[in-house]
């Protein structure tokens, strides 16, 4: 199954505690009424990133999905959007993601 990750940083002057409290209020909630996601986990990274010492990346997140189709149209959704806009208006440095999709390589 694909897995999309975002690698992120917070906006300046946001509290940790704040963005992750969001996290487990709203974004874990709203992921746990959509039958697309396999598994969804935000993971709080521990600096230095080496290869990127400067990149001040704090944040990455593991989206496993059915499809990345139907992914992107949760995204697009209502619900979705609200949630980004609380996401991008309030916590993330937009303009610092990283993102990409991935397919693994079973055994």
């Amino acid at each position: 199954m694909p897995v999309r990750f975002l690698i992120s940083t917070l906006k300046p002057g946001v509290k940790p505690e704040d963005y992750e409290t969001w996290v487990r209020e709203r974004d874990y909630a709203l992921v746990a009424t959509l039958s697309n996601y396999v598994s969804y986990k935000v993971h709080r990274i521990r600096p230095p990133v080496q290869g990127a010492e400067n990149s001040g990346w704090q944040y990455i997140e593991r989206i496993e999905v059915k499809s990345l189709e139907q992914h992107d149209q949760d995204l697009a959704s209502p619900a979705g959007v609200k949630l980004r806009e609380e996401l991008y208006g309030q916590f993330l440095d937009r303009s610092k993601n990283i993102y990409f999709a991935s397919d693994e390589i079973e055994e």
